[in-house]
């Protein structure tokens, strides 16, 4: 692998998170645990911030909009500086790390042959080697628990990745790649070698520390014996009953493409491997939020492609905001980004965006739900959540209180222009710059791209038009994609072999091994979430404090964005 950020780096991630250089793993931990300490000193509390271990690197990310990042930063500078504890970090929940957990699996996984032939040895060889020794926990990250495991021993250790991932991988799959072992503890797609299976749950989604393996722990596999499980129990979420003092507002009569329940995210879970999740446009959604009184993290609707029909049934108060939707109650026309009264009966029908792909539509007292990690945002790349709405489903509200507002300023939403008129994305240069030519940002910039219709919540995929390329700007040490595994943020432009820039959305993986050449900076996330499949789009490099003034703009714009105030009494 090769290094991402050279050791004792701090480098900026945006203009919302910094990646720091370690040696290792374990140095990784040790930082991470003097941070936690600097930033308890400080004004700004750890809980205002994301720390995700990687396999050389430590993510610092800033889960609120209101901390500044010089502040954390110079914490970061510090930690950096301090002599490290001996150990590593105790992982959210409190567990103590170097725990020994003894793994029964079956191996007669789908590659075992495979990963024979690769290593030179036989597949009751590769079993040997897998169970010969004790791995070691080294970061968690990718997807929710997921564990690398170091330690393999020769010849396992040289076997690669798959050439071509699998849509899904089996909770329980038992896999190696790269250099490393590890078990997928839920569903997901995954590009290892499975060589074997196991039962025992490594992630649950009801009780902390919710990941069980944490970095530092101990791992020995072993072959399974009579009475050892080797099939992971489903875990079935408990009937949800909505709280005293919610009322049940609308039903869906049809979802349209997709329709999810989203709020402000999932926060301090990063480090065992849950994506953030929340809204794809977070400036549309905040709006629908604060014209109707509701904080701003409360839950709403985010509707995909539109073709949305909700049946009121009991008096409410609605809002629907972003990509500019034709918007009708029992077939009349209303107008979008303003307060609309609904009477039992009443047909709510949100029509597709015509300058984005995503509307928000919220409800006087926040839309309510079953809620895992303190979060009712459905996620799109693990499944957590409530998921895609259907027919039948009744949505619940909270208590609300007046006055409203009466409508959100012409343009204060997040809406595309025409669609031959390319969205410009202010980007900040990435992390990684030794590993791309000197003048790729400009290179860049003089690039239009389509947004690839294999792209959703988790990330957009973005094609070069034709005479434009980006293919030959990555170092021909990551041409592979080989850097070490970091954490990643929203509007990461992530550049894979395919030489196709990635920008990563709210759903995306907690980790990524693709140089990073850019970062959408986090004012203009609004635009990126309305970036619709043929979408054309420039990616515009700008500086700290071009970014920092935009943000200061953006939250002016925001502050003054309700209008008026809607003529009713709460009750």
């Amino acid at each position: 692998m090769t290094r991402s950020v050279p050791v004792g780096a701090v480098r900026p991630f945006g203009d919302r998170a910094l990646l720091v250089g370690v040696t290792d793993a374990a140095a990784g931990r040790a930082l991470a645990q003097v941070l936690r300490h600097e930033l308890a000193r400080g004004d700004t509390g750890h809980d205002h911030v994301e720390l995700v271990c990687g396999q050389a690197t430590v993510l610092v990310a800033l889960a609120h909009d209101g901390t500044p990042l010089e502040a954390v930063r110079a914490a970061v500078e510090r930690a950096v500086r301090t002599p490290a504890p001996h150990g590593g970090t105790a992982p959210p929940g409190g567990q103590e790390p170097g725990r020994l957990l003894t793994i029964p699996c079956a191996f007669d996984g789908p590659d075992l042959e495979e990963v024979s032939r690769q290593a030179g040895c036989t597949p009751d060889e590769v079993v040997r080697v897998l169970t010969a020794r004790e791995l070691t926990v080294g970061v968690v990250g990718f997807s929710p628990g997921f564990a690398y495991l170091e330690g393999l021993g020769h010849p396992l250790a040289g076997v690669p990745r798959r050439a071509a991932p699998r849509p899904v991988v089996p909770a329980g799959s038992v896999a190696i790649a790269n250099g490393y072992a590890a078990v997928y503890p839920t569903p997901s797609p995954g590009g290892w070698h499975l060589v074997g299976r196991t039962g025992v749950a490594l992630f649950s989604s009801e009780r902390p520390p919710y990941a069980v393996l944490a970095p530092g722990d101990r791992v020995r596999f072993t072959a399974a014996g009579p009475g050892d499980p080797l099939e992971p129990r489903a875990c079935v979420a408990p009937p949800w009953v909505p709280p005293p003092g919610t009322r049940p507002v609308l039903e869906v009569v049809a979802p349209g493409l997709r329709a999810v329940v989203q709020d402000a995210g999932r926060h301090a879970v990063a480090a065992a491997g849950v994506p953030a999740a929340g809204p794809a446009d977070p400036v549309s959604f905040t709006l629908a939020n604060l014209v109707l009184g509701n904080a701003p993290s409360a839950g709403a609707l985010e509707l995909t492609g539109g073709g949305t029909r909700l049946r009121a049934l009991t008096p409410c108060h609605v809002a629907v905001v972003g990509g500019a939707p034709e918007v009708r109650i029992d077939g009349s026309a209303v107008p979008a980004g303003r307060v609309l009264p609904l009477a039992p009966g009443q047909v709510l029908v949100v029509g597709p965006p015509h300058r984005g792909c995503r509307t928000y539509l919220a409800v006087a007292g926040g839309v309510e739900g079953p809620a895992l990690f303190g979060s009712r945002a459905s996620d799109e790349l693990t499944g957590l959540g409530p998921g895609p709405l259907g027919a039948g489903h009744r949505l619940v509200a909270g208590p609300w209180a007046a006055p409203l507002g009466d409508h959100v300023a012409p343009g204060a939403a997040s809406e595309l222009g025409p669609r031959d008129v390319p969205v410009a994305l202010r980007v900040l240069p990435g992390p990684h710059a030794e590993h791309f030519a000197p003048d790729a940002l400009s290179q860049l910039a003089r690039v239009v791209f389509r947004v690839g219709r294999d792209s959703n919540r988790v990330g957009i995929r973005l094609h070069a038009e034709e005479g434009g390329s980006v293919a030959r700007l990555a170092a021909p040490d990551v041409a592979a994609g080989a850097l070490d595994s970091h954490g990643v943020v929203t509007g990461a432009v992530q550049l894979p072999p395919s030489g196709e820039p990635v920008v990563l959305l709210p759903d995306h993986a907690t980790m990524g091994g693709y140089p990073v050449l850019a970062v959408v900076v986090r004012t203009d996330h609004g635009r990126l979430g309305q970036c619709a499949p043929g979408t054309a789009v420039r990616l515009v490099p700008v500086d700290a404090a071009e970014a920092a003034a935009a943000a200061g703009e953006a939250r002016r714009v925001l502050e003054g964005a309700v209008r008026g105030r809607y003529p009713l009494a709460a009750g």
